[in-house]
């Protein structure tokens, strides 16, 4: 028992500082300061929307441009969940998620790209988003089921974002006791708490999980990057050439036309004239 914690110990301690101490350590050696523009941008939304939301004003506009709720129609909410993301949850302090916003979102950024650490943290949080309507669709009478009541409950804040990034850089980095911690905390808080908020993250979690095993077969399979977005828009470009209507051609000699020349008939030569006779 004891050999199988140090072992357990030891691989945390790899992960840890190879995906989270390195990144950081590049960071301050190269000075790559661009690497902590999403966490900064991130951070200052939440700041700026927590002030305007605490005003007379703000909480209506808050809602407005970022509530989203499973009880809205679904066009509203795929508008409103990427601002979601940094209108702060209802239920927990504003100022202990900003820290694990701005780590998540650096990290990421150093470790991912900015590209793929906004479709990750989108991704995830649409997933757990749209669960909540199967979820509730089901109905309380099955085990994965809830109460149709959670449809007015407000769905905000950036934190299935924040555990899908972490998922998805520790399946990427095959990191397998990172990702297992991450995965038992959030089951361990929706057995302990049982609400919505819980179970969106095991459904992020999930989400990021999908995402990086993909991502790790493109990577034994040598798929460049972004082959299948290059795929799609070949494909989409040819479909689009097939059902393309083609334009009339307007007749010969119209207006701005120019009529076609025909090169001269052949005329026959003449006959030679035949001598007189005799």
């Amino acid at each position: 028992m004891l050999r199988v914690l140090l072992f357990l110990w030891r691989t945390l301690a790899n992960e840890f500082r190879s995906i989270i101490v390195a990144p950081f350590r590049e960071l301050i050696v190269n000075r790559r300061w661009g690497g902590l523009n999403l966490a900064v941008i991130a951070c200052v939304g939440v700041i700026v929307l927590h002030a305007i939301h605490l005003t007379g004003w703000g909480h209506d506009f808050v809602r407005i441009i970022g509530g989203v709720q499973a009880s809205l129609p679904l066009p509203i909410a795929l508008l409103r969940t990427p601002v979601s993301l940094y209108v702060p949850a209802l239920n927990l302090p504003v100022w202990a998620g900003l820290a694990q916003l701005f780590i998540a979102f650096a990290l990421a950024q150093l470790t991912l790209g900015w590209k793929r650490t906004l479709v990750v943290s989108y991704v995830a949080t649409l997933a757990g988003t749209m669960s909540a309507r199967f979820m509730i669709w089901l109905g309380p009478d099955h085990p994965l089921g809830i109460g149709r009541h959670e449809a007015y409950v407000l769905d905000t804040g950036p934190s299935a974002a924040v555990v899908g990034v972490f998922s998805y850089i520790a399946v990427v980095k095959r990191a397998p006791v990172l990702f297992s911690l991450t995965s038992l905390s959030m089951i361990i808080e929706s057995i302990a708490v049982p609400n919505l908020a819980g179970r969106e993250h095991l459904v992020a979690i999930g989400a990021a999980m999908i995402m990086g095993f993909v991502r790790l077969y493109r990577e034994s399979k040598g798929i460049e990057e972004g082959a299948f977005a290059r795929g799609i828009r070949k494909t989409a470009v040819r479909g689009y050439e097939r059902v393309r209507p083609s334009a009339p051609q307007p007749p010969p000699g119209a207006r701005g036309v120019p009529t076609p020349h025909k090169p001269p008939a052949d005329t026959p030569e003449p006959a030679p004239n035949s001598p007189p006779s005799g």
